[in-house]
């Protein structure tokens, strides 16, 4: 079962891509601004974070929030698909990405923030979309990877990085489980305040690996809760090659209800995920066949859309091919940035009271301010 949403817009992008090719107007460039001599100039991005990591490197991690507004500097020459990062020492603008200001928040201010940050959109600029990483994944690249889905899908709502404590290490596969689990109730109040905001359109869940299985317990739990559409603000839950247990999967899916959006990139050729069952003894989500029988069985009556990226795996791993192949990652873009009939022409306007979630304590009603101006440069700028 393919959704056909998403695949006629990974066919409509490789058209695209063809037709530029015979024109010869075809560029690996992502758009990230001109300037006036015509040469690509490096774009910046504003990533609001909520994080359970610890503050200080010593730190323990014990599944409490920090919030931040980052700036995220995309190269002038990025290619869509990929993700440069600096091999060792500082990165470098011209050719990295790299955090260039970093504005710390409480709790209040961090909602206050986001709303302000959504005031004035119209239709589903005004949706929010939430990205969870994986396992083995550092702070800064879960911060890089969000810019960079960001620009490459070309997302024009409101873009939120819920990041867990993951070690970042390829032996901390059991730490990183321990670290998502103690941080799914964060999630569960990052995403009640993100649909209790003055006009905000759709919340959408991007998650990858454990983080999948981290959002989908998350989404659980708010369903528990009595919100399992987030009070009609829920939007796609699009989980790529998750490591979730597919009988732990029925269950998160059940509890959500048969109106839930949910869609899921598997590859049968994931080693990561092969890895992962082979020491779990079950079968992995991100691995499912869904064109064999048994594939089939696991995921009847749960109406979830299964996306196969076999074909199209990048890399020795093939992990990561939900963000590493354009057409890929402008398909999630074109799906969750698809406008809604219904709210076409319906405008965020700052100062309405939101709905106060269930968990308390109650948040404080968001009041207009300011968005935060980020902090001068966290590196060098050449």
């Amino acid at each position: 079962m393919v959704r056909s949403g998403f695949e006629g817009a990974l066919r409509a992008g490789a058209l695209l891509i063809a037709a530029a090719s015979l024109s010869g107007c075809v560029s690996a460039v992502a758009s990230v601004g001109l300037g006036s001599d015509g040469a690509p100039q490096a774009r910046n991005v504003q990533i609001f974070v909520d994080s359970t990591r610890p503050l200080k490197a010593d730190g323990v991690a014990d599944g409490s929030a920090h919030y931040s507004l980052a700036t995220v500097s995309v190269p002038p020459n990025h290619e869509a698909g990929g993700l440069e990062m600096a091999s060792f020492g500082s990165p470098d603008r011209a050719s990295d990405f790299a955090v260039v200001g970093r504005r710390g928040l409480d709790a209040d201010s961090f909602r206050n923030a986001v709303a302000t940050h959504l005031s004035g959109r119209v239709g589903s600029n005004r949706d929010v979309l939430v990205f969870v990483h994986g396992f083995n994944t550092g702070f800064d690249e879960a911060r890089f990877r969000l810019a960079q889905i960001v620009t490459d899908g070309g997302f024009n709502g409101v873009p939120v990085l819920f990041t867990w404590p993951s070690k970042g290490s390829l032996f901390g596969y059991g730490s990183d489980r321990e670290a998502a689990t103690a941080s799914r109730d964060a999630m569960e109040h990052l995403l009640l305040d993100l649909a209790a905001l003055p006009d905000v359109g759709r919340v959408h869940v991007l998650a990858h690996s454990m983080g999948a299985w981290l959002a989908m317990e998350a989404l659980r739990e708010v369903a528990i809760a009595g919100h399992p559409d987030l009070d009609g603000h829920l939007g796609d839950i699009i989980l790529a090659a998750p490591d979730i247990d597919q009988g732990v999967f029925r269950q998160q899916v059940e509890r959500l209800g048969p109106n839930a959006h949910v869609s899921v990139f598997a590859a049968t050729n994931d080693r990561a995920l092969g890895l992962s069952g082979f020491l779990a003894e079950r079968p992995r989500l991100g691995a499912i066949d869904a064109s064999s029988p048994e594939g089939r069985a696991a995921l009847e009556g749960l109406g979830v859309h299964v996306i196969d990226l076999t074909r199209d795996s990048v890399g020795f791993i093939g992990h990561a091919t939900y963000a590493s192949v354009p057409e890929v990652i402008r398909g999630i873009g074109a799906e969750i940035g698809a406008s809604r009939a219904a709210d076409r022409n319906r405008q965020a306007v700052l100062g309405g009271e939101p709905d106060a979630p269930t968990f308390e304590p109650a948040p404080a009603p968001v009041v207009a301010t300011p968005l935060p101006v980020p902090q001068a440069p966290a590196i060098a700028v050449p």
